[in-house]
């Protein structure tokens, strides 16, 4: 018996794939501090929990397949609160931004077309654009020039006859970048121009670390209404990556009846995560407010760490909450797991994610990591430093090579 040819292209994840390992070290009793997940331990607002415990239907029924109205009317009056008016049609529920990944390039991609991704990037968007028969065409970009993208002459280098999208996560994971409006209307215009699909994650938008971007979002331009893809989710705005609750939002009216299909045929997204999420977007702004100001403190907190290890470099990120690193080991891959079965300090670890999976391009990433700063203050400060004992151990141990 055989699995399918778009199944072999699906590589595991690399935030994930570290797991056997990890439960084995702590079966050893490590304990290990979780750089590697975008898992946010902030608190969940209470509206959430209260909405779900109130919820007292008699019988726990399907919910219809586009999503509960409740919940679409609160998308909808965020977003007017961003400028930006909707129709109910416009959004559609899913489970959460994942599976509006998914259900987007299912509907937009045929065997072998192409999207532009700059990288790195999240690496399930490999996942999705391979499990829809897809080819990434990688925007390549580097540690020494910030991981910015927005340039019109690379972009549009790319774009082949088999080009059907254009995708950005704005701000970014795992760079933390986050685009000018300057930035975002010439990547809108390259879309609009060769009509191309642009594909806006957004999920991260409420986290923007200088006030002058504001709360970005791509919906700002009326005139690429067609072109415009918005995933959004619940998980990481408001502290809530349990709920699964994501959506897509576009205005084109032949891909929003493709994605109906789709979500047709899964029936609907769990109506208890529903009624609690529509319940998230009624928080005060002062939430937001209060996130961010962690984050920061967080984002700065780990920088400061990281460039006092000899041999790191390391950008600040200006959104979301990851920073990029290059760590002066031949391969980080290799390093998380020794990380894992061979170091300890004080029988304390520390986990990442290696950075080769984020890119496209073969050979690049192999000495780079993702971190997500969604630690305490205190607990990142004793992450990175078992980080930096861990490179120094591990050069010396496995690599002979001293400082």
């Amino acid at each position: 018996m055989r699995i399918s040819i778009n199944a072999n292209r699906c590589q595991p994840s690399p935030m994930r794939k570290f797991h056997p390992y990890a439960v084995e070290a702590q079966n050893m009793g490590k304990k290990i501090y979780h750089l590697n997940i975008g898992q946010p331990d902030l608190k969940t607002p209470d509206a959430f929990y209260a909405a779900v415990q109130h919820f007292n239907q008699k019988t726990l029924e399907y919910e219809a397949s586009p999503g509960m109205p409740i919940l679409i009317d609160q998308i909808r009056s965020y977003y007017k609160n961003l400028n930006v008016d909707l129709d109910n049609s416009d959004v559609l529920i899913t489970t959460g931004g994942s599976e509006a990944l998914l259900l987007t390039f299912l509907c937009i991609m045929d065997p072998y077309t192409e999207v532009i991704i700059p990288e790195p990037y999240y690496p399930n968007y490999t996942t999705f654009v391979h499990a829809s028969g897809g080819v990434i065409r990688a925007l390549p970009t580097s540690p020494e020039d910030g991981y910015r993208y927005a340039y019109r002459d690379r972009i549009e280098s790319l774009i082949t006859p088999n080009t059907r999208a254009i995708m950005i996560t704005n701000p970014g994971n795992p760079t933390g970048v986050v685009l000018t409006k300057e930035e975002m209307r010439m990547v809108a215009d390259i879309a609009k121009k060769h009509d191309l699909y642009l594909i806006c994650d957004e999920v991260y938008r409420e986290f923007c670390y200088d006030d002058a971007f504001g709360v970005p979002t791509m919906a700002m331009f009326d005139d690429i209404a067609d072109n415009l893809v918005i995933i959004d989710s619940v998980s990481k705005r408001f502290s809530a990556c349990g709920a699964r609750v994501g959506c897509v939002v576009t205005k084109n009216k032949d891909l929003q009846a493709a994605l109906l299909k789709m979500c047709q045929s899964r029936l609907s997204v769990a109506t208890i995560d529903q009624i609690g999420a529509a319940a998230l977007y009624s928080v005060d702004h002062k939430f937001f407010e209060k996130c961010k100001a962690e984050y920061k403190l967080r984002r700065d907190t780990v920088v400061s760490a990281l460039r006092q290890i000899p041999g790191v470099m390391v950008e600040e990120p200006m959104g979301a909450f990851y920073v990029m690193a290059s760590l002066p080991v031949d391969d980080t891959d290799k390093f998380q797991y020794w990380l894992l079965e061979e170091f300890s300090d004080q029988n304390e670890t520390v986990m990442f994610a290696p950075g080769a999976p984020f890119y496209e391009t073969p050979g690049k990433g192999i000495n780079e990591v993702r971190i997500a700063y969604v630690l305490k203050k205190e607990d990142l400060e004793r992450a990175i430093d078992l980080l930096g004992k861990g490179i120094a151990r591990y050069r010396r141990e496995v690599m002979g090579l001293e400082f």
